[in-house]
């Protein structure tokens, strides 16, 4: 059985992003293929930024761990450990929430520079904006160059926003289903 994580973030829990992540939860549980799927929302975790320690290295650098005593090192495990991973954020400014950032920033120090554990698994990004929707498309901008520092391959990358949300919060659900489904059957995709 594939193993998925949803990784989110909004302080809203029952906003347009936790409608989102709902939708694609509701897929992923409803495929073909069965799968196992973890929800991690970095709200409710503690999660400090980065430290830019050790001349703005650190330990990251050297050995792919964080000094920092919080909750990073066991949602990293978790998606270290995971198949597939789901990565859905609110938008401000253009850009994935601040816990987003501050969670993603860690992530891609520990993992680029050292560990590799999350290099070429294949994701989902989804950016939710209540205002304009004009950033979300900034956003997924934001997590793909990210994403690609790690060498993580996005699958899709789905803008949600007020103007669309009709059509687009039930297409959600059918890309948790294709999702969990190419997790198991296999990626066609070139690169």
């Amino acid at each position: 059985m594939k193993k998925v994580v949803i990784i989110w973030s909004s302080p809203n829990l029952n906003g347009l992003t936790a409608t989102a992540k709902n939708q694609i939860l509701a897929g992923l549980l409803e495929s073909e293929t069965k799968v196992e799927v973890e929800e991690i929302h970095l709200n409710s975790k503690h999660i400090e930024h980065c430290r830019a320690c050790g001349n703005g290295w650190g330990t990251c650098n050297k050995t792919g761990s964080c000094v920092i005593g919080d909750d990073f090192a066991e949602i990293y495990g978790k998606l270290a450990s995971a198949d597939g991973i789901v990565f859905i954020s609110a938008v401000y400014w253009s850009d994935m929430t601040e816990c987003f950032k501050a969670f993603f920033d860690r992530l891609r120090r520990c993992d680029a520079t050292h560990n590799r554990l999350l290099a070429e698994k294949r994701c989902v990004l989804v950016a939710c904006a209540g205002g304009t929707g004009r950033g979300t498309l900034e956003c997924l901008t934001q997590f793909e160059r990210g994403l690609s520092h790690m060498g993580m391959r996005v699958y899709d990358r789905i803008s949600v926003v007020r103007y669309n949300k009709d059509y687009i919060l039930p297409a959600l659900e059918e890309a948790g289903k294709t999702y969990a489904n190419t997790l198991e059957s296999g990626f066609d995709m070139y690169y």
